[in-house]
């Protein structure tokens, strides 16, 4: 399973990641500052506090969590199929 390395804050809400297959790039959070709990990130020393959890995740303290393969998606262009192939998804006649 590919997951994050290494994560470091950058300026304008962006964050820098290094995936274990080597992939990189920077992901634009902006768009979340002003939306619940990430109103927090506004802070710079809180947005500069960032990490990788034990399960990968990005996050800011115990309450700001990250989707590691979303991220992952936004720096490589894949779509869902190609990060989780083992992914099957079902129509349903509602």
């Amino acid at each position: 399973m590919i997951r994050p390395i290494e994560v470091q804050a950058r300026g304008q809400y962006t964050i820098w990641l290094r995936y274990s297959d080597q992939s990189e790039g920077t992901v634009d959070l902006s768009y979340l500052i002003d939306r619940g709990v990430f109103k927090s990130l506004k802070k710079r020393d809180v947005f500069e506090s960032v990490f990788i959890t034990e399960s990968g995740s990005v996050a800011w303290g115990d309450d700001i969590e990250l989707c590691p393969d979303a991220l992952y998606m936004k720096i490589t262009g894949k779509k869902l199929e190609d990060v989780l192939p083992g992914l099957k998804t079902s129509a349903s006649n509602a």
